[in-house]
């Protein structure tokens, strides 16, 4: 009797148990479906916009056929000329600094990621005090994805994509990768270190080995449009492996380009095209389900293109990893509704600062506290002034360099970084050729208004101008960059052959 009874209380426990986890998951639909519905666009009552956020890795200023004809990106191109080309749109010279600025609105020198980038083996990642943008997102009742690279940390669990405000990510954690095998290798101490580095969220993906990884993020981003419940908006972060290198892309779209003689021009230019293709399957998609009427699209790069990788940012200045205008000076534009001048070209300044507190405007949300970017919604939705008048392109107190924009006057103070130099796209001739480099010179001033490709440096003709604009920048307050030795710890031959969080 007493044995029967205990099953009858463990049966009973059981079904409160499920009783109280139905009604949690429950509050918590209930919750998110009131936040997506109580929030409209104050005059119309209309719905919170969808917002897919595309990031290019690597692309060049020359490298987007709205700046070059020669480039073969009709989607991309549809986009921008019917939405608003943002022809002064600043990101940071790397991809982690710049991915840390999108996702939290701070510059980041503020939060120690300026240096470099985030090595696989480093045990480090965005601070886990601050609040991304997916996670502001989904307070105003988002559903949140990520499709693509990650590169902000993942040494432990509270920094990886499905921790940091995103329901579901698939992708790489790393910053660079084979786009077949979809592997990484990484050599520290002359040991090398090599796994797979691609997954499901928590659950590493083994079956995609040999599928081209720009077509499966398109696949992956169709797949959630199509799945997507329209009761709630949808915010899809769209961080392409595309254009970084290694430079390998499918037969086809090399072909589209035979007229381009060098072989890593060729492979590039065709690899911005199968991207571009991806972008057409993916609007495409929002066409099909009825929401690209509702769905803001973001696209723009995270630095400038590596020219010694078949990138080209000419007629600027410079090179990824570089503070001119080449490695910084990115290619961008915003499409869809809201937009008070659509089919224009918007020079206001803007930083990748500001998309945080932009898109969380647009979604009818306000910030609590000050980060470093701007709101640039009314100016984008409603036509009043830019609210930005500079913008620090940089301090980072190891490499000894700094830069700042205010107004039309532009100060480089140390080293800008190499590659230098105005390099048009490539020929059989050596690139090393077509390099100019000023090693030796310590400040460098430039009118962005009259010289947009830094070619008459002026810091010799105006000395106290130089002087305010460093005085303005000592009043930025850096911390120093968080850039730990390397840790073998994380190595993927600990964790089943995978990259993988669990290491810090």
């Amino acid at each position: 009797m007493m044995f029967f009874r205990q099953k009858a209380l463990w049966l009973l426990y059981f079904i409160l148990l499920l009783f109280v986890f139905t009604l949690y998951y429950s509050l918590r639909r209930f919750s998110a479906f009131y936040a997506a519905i109580s929030h409209h666009d104050g005059d119309h009552g209309k719905r919170k916009p969808n917002i897919l956020f595309i990031v290019a890795d690597d692309l060049g200023w020359n490298d987007v056929g709205w700046h070059n004809r020669k480039m073969i990106t009709p989607n991309l191109d549809e986009l921008a000329q019917n939405g608003v080309i943002l022809d002064h749109s600043y990101v940071q010279p790397v991809c982690s600094p710049s991915r840390t600025a999108f996702m939290t609105g701070y510059y980041p020198f503020r939060v120690g990621l300026q240096h470099s980038v985030i090595w696989p083996l480093q045990p480090h990642g965005v601070p886990l005090n601050l609040t991304l943008l997916p996670q502001h997102l989904k307070k105003l009742g988002y559903a949140t994805h990520a499709v693509g690279k990650w590169h902000l940390g993942f040494c432990s669990k509270k920094h990886m994509p499905n921790e940091r405000g995103f329901d579901s990510f698939y992708g790489y954690l790393t910053g660079s990768e084979d786009y077949y095998k979809h592997t990484r290798g990484f050599t520290y101490m002359k040991h090398f270190y090599n796994g797979l580095d691609f997954r499901r969220s928590w659950n590493p993906v083994r079956t995609d080995n040999g599928s081209y990884s720009t077509h499966l993020f398109a696949r992956e981003a169709v797949d959630i449009i199509r799945s997507h419940d329209p009761t709630f908006p949808l915010f899809m972060y769209l961080p392409f492996q595309a254009v970084h290198m290694p430079l390998q892309v499918p037969q086809k779209y090399e072909d589209m380009y035979k007229d381009v003689q060098h072989s890593d021009r060729r492979k590039y230019c065709g690899m911005v095209s199968a991207m571009d293709e991806a972008v057409g399957n993916i609007t495409a998609a929002l066409r099909a389900k009825g929401i690209l009427d509702n769905t803001l699209i973001v696209f723009t790069s995270d630095n400038g293109g590596q020219t010694l990788s078949g990138g080209n940012n000419f007629p600027l200045r410079g090179n990824k990893a570089t503070l001119w205008e080449g490695g910084t000076r990115g290619a961008a534009f915003i499409h869809g509704p809201g937009l008070k001048y659509p089919k224009s070209i918007n020079s206001a300044l803007m930083h990748a600062v500001d998309w945080y507190p932009t898109l969380v405007a647009a979604a009818g949300g306000s910030l609590d506290g000050t980060i470093d970017g701007l709101n640039q919604w009314p100016m984008l939705s409603e036509g009043v002034s830019a609210p930005r008048s500079e913008l620090v392109y940089q301090i980072d107190q190891l490499d000894g360099n700094a830069a700042i924009r205010v107004g039309n006057y532009k100060l480089i103070v140390g080293p800008p970084g190499m590659p230098d130099g105005w390099i048009p796209p490539p020929s059989e001739q050596s690139l090393q050729n077509l390099h100019h480099y000023e090693n030796e010179t310590k400040l460098h001033l430039f009118n962005l208004k009259a010289d947009p490709t830094e070619h008459f440096n002026l810091a010799d003709v105006y000395p106290d101008l130089v002087a305010m604009l460093q005085n303005r920048l000592a009043q930025y307050r850096a911390v120093m960059p968080d850039y730990p030795d390397n840790d073998p710890r994380g190595d993927p031959a600990n964790f089943g052959g995978v990259w993988s969080p669990g290491w810090c």
